[in-house]
């Protein structure tokens, strides 16, 4: 486990707009409760609470990654109105204690989804 630094900033914060996530013309989460990781040199990702992700569209991936900074993702494929993405989401079960707001979230992959589109 690496600890988020200078070398390796990580920055966790309520987005404060609407963020909602679309695939194949369905909304697969709509949240006003969204959080905005900012790491290193790259783009920003959304972590949409579990509560407002409509579940019944992700399907579990068998797929998993490990990031020093964050821990084990696990994937999901995500479907909507007959369109189907694989390990277009993944989720942090237990982050490391650094990004802990980040538990009970799932990010999604801009470039798999139709749009993730921030809302006033």
């Amino acid at each position: 486990m690496k600890e988020p630094g200078p070398d390796h900033p990580i920055g966790i914060a309520p987005h404060g707009k609407r963020v909602r996530v679309v695939l194949g013309g369905a909304i697969v989460a709509e949240t006003d409760a969204a959080l905005r990781l900012e790491e290193s040199v790259y783009p920003p990702v959304f972590y949409v609470p579990r509560a407002d992700v409509a579940m019944d569209l992700l399907s579990p991936s068998p797929r998993r990654t490990h990031c020093p900074y964050k821990g084990e993702a696990t994937y999901f494929g995500v479907s909507g109105h007959g369109k189907e993405t694989r390990d277009a989401a993944w989720a942090y079960e237990t982050p490391f204690p650094a990004v802990a707001p980040i538990a009970g979230h799932i990010a999604f992959d801009r470039a798999k989804m139709d749009a993730i589109e921030e809302l006033s």
